[in-house]
């Protein structure tokens, strides 16, 4: 299966000889990549329902290397797709036929940490978990962190504005990210944000987070520091009824409890994770929620004294205070294996994310639910309690013919009720391919032609990632450019070889 996606362009194709020459020009023998078995490589990523041979890969190294390669790709009209460890999973680096597949992942220096204000320079292949690694024995941590930090990149963390289980009390990607160096399809390279706390000037630097791979490339990032807790407590909370863990959450932020961690899952989560890690949930619970404190320890007590009595009154079932950081480590150990752990359970997933209001957090699990029945398909779930971010795993086997369309149309369904509710369609994962089709549900015509205009700021040819985010691609009309509908785009004027 694979989605609609830009036509490849013939002209391009033909002249593929000229234009793995001229990156073997800019770049060592081993950092350009065209072998057929060896590009199937980086045929997927995270969404490996589709599937497509880029036409080559480069793995520069340096800034300048990033910059040389665009600019040829500019010059001659050559299609880019940026691509970091390739953990996304809304396709957000799905390659393209007719495109250089740029890849990130040599770029992986911690090029220099400040503890005295606080901050890091990191280049992009950067893996998340490495980051805190560099700092932790100083005092220090990077706040974002998602379950796959142990191989999810910085540069791919930018892209999709990345969260994670503590990023209800320490924010996301944007809250910890003061600077980026970005190299401009022209190869022109810029400097946004920096190391003051707030930059003066437009804030260029919030546009890019999050900009999946449409605006620029990403080869140096300023990441804060943050200082490591004095203290950390967690517990584990058993409930009886999925909608009783619900309001047990609306309840702790309701009384100004904000945990570093608030996290949920259901009773199909619960058992695939523990039969994988032995991480000690209670597996009579139909709901578990997963409650961090952190801070001063007399703090710490004090509030996970109001969050056990907010459990009781909700009916809770199970309390399990973590008796040192080993068991408090198991616990979240359990979380962050969720994913894999429902790959035992069944021979395939789709992984969702949409974002609600944390009120509507019963109405939307029960409705998951009727669907479930209703198209015959299971759910596991698991998400971010705290900010409405759920992640409904759909079960399905890819080997039954028509299951997984039926697991998309399950998923469209979902990303449709979290915006009925006042939700979003993605919390962190992107919109990339997955979700590209159902932006009009959020946006209208205006709101997309804006967004696109945007883009054309940075990317008037339309080189960076084409085919991802948006269901519609305008050329604003007083560039002289035309309106093509759908994801078919064969963008005729652009090659110049």
């Amino acid at each position: 299966m694979s989605p609609k996606m830009p036509t490849p362009d013939s002209d391009v194709l033909a002249h593929r000889g000229e234009i793995l020459a001229a990156m073997r020009a800019i770049l060592p023998p081993d950092g350009v990549i065209d072998h057929p078995d060896a590009l199937r490589v980086y045929e997927t990523d995270g969404l490996t329902a589709y599937r497509q041979v880029p036409m080559l890969v480069v793995l520069p190294e340096t800034t300048a290397q990033v910059a040389e390669i665009l600019a040829w790709c500019h010059d001659h009209g050559v299609r880019v797709t940026p691509r970091g460890s390739g953990t996304s999973l809304s396709g957000g680096a799905l390659p393209l036929e007719d495109a250089v597949l740029l890849g990130m992942a040599r770029c992986n220096q911690v090029l220099e940490v400040d503890l005295e204000n606080r901050l890091a320079v990191v280049q992009p292949g950067v893996t998340n978990l490495a980051v805190t690694q560099a700092v932790e024995a100083d005092g220090f941590f990077y706040a974002p962190d998602p379950s796959s930090q142990i191989a999810c990149s910085i540069g791919g963390n930018v892209a999709e504005n990345s969260g994670g289980v503590h990023c209800l009390k320490y924010g996301l990607t944007t809250h910890n990210v003061m600077g980026v160096t970005l190299v401009l399809i022209t190869g022109e390279v810029v400097t946004l944000g920096g190391r003051a706390p707030d930059a003066p000037g437009l804030d260029l630097l919030g546009v890019v987070v999050g900009s999946e791979g449409l605006l620029g490339v990403v080869t140096e990032v300023i990441v804060r520091l943050l200082p490591a807790a004095e203290c950390a407590r967690a517990a584990l909370l058993g409930f009886p009824t999925l909608e009783g863990a619900a309001q047990c959450v609306a309840d702790i932020m309701a009384a100004g409890i904000v945990p570093a961690g608030l996290e949920m899952m259901d009773r199909r989560a619960i058992h695939a994770a523990e039969a994988f890690v032995g991480a000690g949930y209670p597996l009579d619970a139909e709901a578990l929620l997963i409650v961090e404190l952190d801070g001063p320890p007399a703090e710490c007590d004090h509030l996970l004294e109001e969050v056990c009595a907010i459990a009781r009154a909700n009916g809770e079932t199970t309390v399990r205070v973590a008796a040192d950081d080993a068991e408090r480590d198991r616990f979240w150990a359990g979380r962050k294996a969720a994913f894999p752990a429902v790959g035992r359970i069944s021979p395939d997933y789709y992984c969702m994310d949409g974002t609600i209001p944390r009120r509507a957090l019963p109405k939307v699990l029960g409705r998951i639910e009727q669907m479930s029945q209703a198209c015959g398909l299971a759910v596991a779930n698991v998400f971010h309690a705290g900010d409405g971010n759920l992640h409904p795993l759909i079960l399905y086997d890819a080997n039954r013919p028509g299951e997984l369309e039926q697991a998309e149309a399950f998923g469209a369904d979902i990303l449709r009720l979290c915006v009925e509710v006042g939700g979003v369609l993605t919390g962190e994962h992107g919109v990339g391919v997955e979700k590209r089709d159902l932006m009009p549900v959020m946006f209208t015509e205006a709101d997309l032609e804006q967004q696109q205009r945007l883009k054309q700021a940075f990317d008037p040819d339309l080189l960076f990632n084409p085919g991802k985010v948006f269901p519609t691609l305008h050329r604003c009309a007083e560039l002289g450019r035309v309106h093509v509908h759908g994801g078919a785009v064969p963008f005729p004027d652009l090659p110049r070889f």
